[in-house]
């Protein structure tokens, strides 16, 4: 085994779901970062035998129940997905999270899932938001064993080094109007990932702002682009991890 197996604790509960492709189950879930325990939320198909997983990174409000229900998508998809709270509780914390602790979090979670015996630990994805995207592309740097990548909207790596470390092929949706992550930066960084000879697919989106595809942001939720957002990931995931 590549890592260290690290138990956890849960509470489990069942939930059939019409929403979802297939039935699936979540559960609040606690496991152990160093030596401190963290909490995170996961979601899983019901269906017997091993599953690939996804972590799932929270955008800059924190673990809501958006996030949740991402979770839950994920798992009505044939993967078993787990939440983690970067923010330990708190809910809108400052974004600009310590990078160790962050890190050291995210490769706890991984841990948590590849203990798991529905967990396939060779096919381990992740995906994220704003700054959850972020931490997305962090995690691909800096972890080769990671089998996929997904950033919505987030900050991508500008140091030529952080670029060349990239194993794992990586999917960015971004808006045409974000203000955030304006679409040159993006460009440039498609530049930068086809110059290293990295797998890179990327789709912007006409339209469509920063957080376009969080149904709670009222002026910027835009529905049909984020249903098609949506089939590329799960069509890019499925290549990669199925």
């Amino acid at each position: 085994m590549r890592r260290t197996v690290i138990l956890a604790a849960g509470i489990y509960f069942a939930i059939a779901s019409t929403a979802f492709a297939a039935s699936i189950k979540s559960q609040d879930v606690t496991f152990p970062s160093g030596s401190e325990m963290i909490a995170g939320y996961l979601a899983a198909p019901e269906t017997a035998g091993q599953h690939p997983a996804i972590l799932v990174l929270h955008p800059d409000g924190g673990l809501t129940d958006w996030v949740k229900e991402q979770a839950r998508k994920l798992a009505g998809h044939g993967y078993v997905a787990l939440a983690v709270d970067l923010y330990r509780g708190h809910v809108a914390f400052d974004p600009e999270l310590e990078y160790n602790l962050a890190f050291r979090d995210m490769e706890a979670a991984i841990h948590y899932l590849i203990a798991r015996p529905d967990v396939n630990k060779d096919r381990i994805g992740s995906i994220g938001w704003s700054v959850g995207g972020k931490w997305s592309l962090i995690l691909a740097v800096n972890d080769p064993f990671l089998a996929a990548c997904v950033s919505n909207y987030g900050p991508m790596p500008t140091d030529p080094a952080d670029i060349q470390k990239i194993h794992a092929p990586v999917l960015g949706i971004y808006g045409a109007d974000d203000l955030i992550i304006p679409k040159d930066d993006v460009e440039t960084f498609d530049d930068a990932m086809t110059s290293a000879h990295k797998s890179f697919d990327m789709k912007i989106y006409r339209g469509a702002g920063h957080d376009f595809e969080d149904s709670s942001n009222k002026l910027g939720f835009r529905e049909g682009i984020t249903e098609d957002a949506w089939e590329r990931t799960f069509a890019f995931l499925d290549q990669h991890l199925k």
